[in-house]
């Protein structure tokens, strides 16, 4: 048996393995194509990049995410502690800046003396003798790819997920912006305009909201659904991420289903104008300097000469300056409840274990949760305890 464990991908989950194994006094190989190789997502050269929303979701313990996240706090996730010292205000949502977030992970992974990282594409995955953890994430590379099916057995699935623009603050035009967090608005009713003003004066909330009528709304939902869209590949036949839908995919199910899902203005009232707007655009806090904000919802497809051309039709962004442009990517996961058993080990192999959203978790908090489940079993692997940690049917971890 090799006196270290290897992992795959330097994402979420195989950063939160990694330091979890590292803890148990067990060296650790962590392999990270960056910067040798990039995916069509990725841009930085940090470990636990993170691509899409920079929002880790509720932090309430009375919701799912939240008692999650909070679960992962007592277990000492190297992840949620980063989250949490790099969050960025965001209502009731953990949300973090995301270069700080990859920073200081990275900092922490390569300042650990049992972490060897090294800086290489992996075609091939060597078990006979050692334990593999594979959280190559949803952007797994093609020859990769092709071997885990080999490995598994099984074709590989996939669906697709988009990323949302993200913008300058200083572009955008607060004559028609103001500042306010969904339903929290529901609690200030009887405030005066001058304490509405107040608030929109010393940036309270960490939402920017762009308010839009009737007519701008339906000027913005025609363009939006005749926009240009890239064509990449084998997009032809697209499987949608529900939960990460493209908006210009969502905006041609019916004139009105944005107005019912990002753009829903309810919780929302504009004093200035002393009633409900007719649809919200929502952009959130995306660094702790509170200088760009992403556009909750927009994750899209679209030209990056569209996004600029359609998204500047929105009231409030009619100079907006796109620091980022949305893109779409595939996101390819094995079949885990066929393939994997509860602790993310693959059943016709036991060295090897799966873990972050390759294996079918939806979420940043949840890939955390999965690295540092196989983590903890690969440690019972590697100290031939035959024991496998499993946790209870009353968390959420489970």
């Amino acid at each position: 048996m090799k006196d270290y464990v290897t992992i795959i991908g330097g994402g979420l989950a195989g950063s939160e393995a990694a330091y979890q194994i590292a803890k148990a006094g067990i060296k650790v190989k962590l392999y990270e194509m960056k910067p040798e190789k990039f995916s069509e997502a990725h841009s930085n050269e940090n470990l636990a990049e993170i691509v899409c929303s920079n929002s880790f979701k509720s932090n309430l313990l009375t919701n799912a995410c939240g008692l999650l996240k909070e679960e992962l706090r007592r277990l000492d996730s190297l992840l949620i502690r980063i989250a949490d010292e790099t969050r960025v205000p965001a209502g009731q949502a953990l949300a973090v800046d995301r270069e700080k977030f990859s920073e200081k992970v990275t900092e922490e992974i390569y300042n650990n003396p049992l972490i060897e990282v090294i800086h290489k594409e992996v075609e091939n995955v060597d078990c006979d003798d050692g334990i593999v953890i594979i959280c190559t994430g949803p952007l797994t590379s093609e020859k990769l790819s092709k071997e885990i099916a080999k490995i598994t057995g099984s074709d590989k699935l996939y669906f697709y997920d988009a990323a949302a623009p993200i913008i300058s603050k200083d572009s955008i035009d607060f004559d028609v912006a103001f500042y306010g967090n969904r339903y929290e608005q529901e609690k200030k009713k009887e405030e005066s305009i001058e304490e509405w003003k107040n608030r929109q004066n010393n940036q309270i909330e960490s939402y920017i909201n762009l308010p839009m009528n009737q007519e701008e709304y339906k000027k913005f939902w025609n363009a939006l659904v005749e926009a240009e869209v890239i064509t990449l590949h084998d997009f032809e036949k697209r499987e949608i991420f529900e939960g990460c839908m493209p908006i210009e995919v969502m905006a041609k199910r019916g004139t009105d289903t944005l107005r019912f899902g990002p753009l829903k203005p309810v919780g929302f009232d504009d004093l200035r104008t002393a009633r409900r707007p007719y649809a919200i655009v929502q952009l959130r806090q995306d660094n702790l300097e509170g200088t760009i904000y992403n556009m909750v919802g927009f994750q899209t497809n679209l030209k990056f000469g569209e996004q600029k051309r359609v998204f500047s039709m929105i009231p409030g962004l009619q100079n907006a300056e796109f620091v980022k442009y949305g893109v779409m990517h595939r996101n390819t996961y094995v079949n885990s409840t066929k393939l994997l058993d509860e602790t993310y080990n693959l059943k016709s192999n036991d060295n090897i274990f799966f873990a972050g959203q390759i294996t079918g978790v939806e979420g940043y908090v949840e890939s955390i949760s999965s690295g540092l489940v196989a983590g903890l079993n690969a440690i019972e692997k590697f100290n031939n305890t035959k024991v496998k940690i499993t946790f209870s049917e009353n968390t959420v971890i489970r």
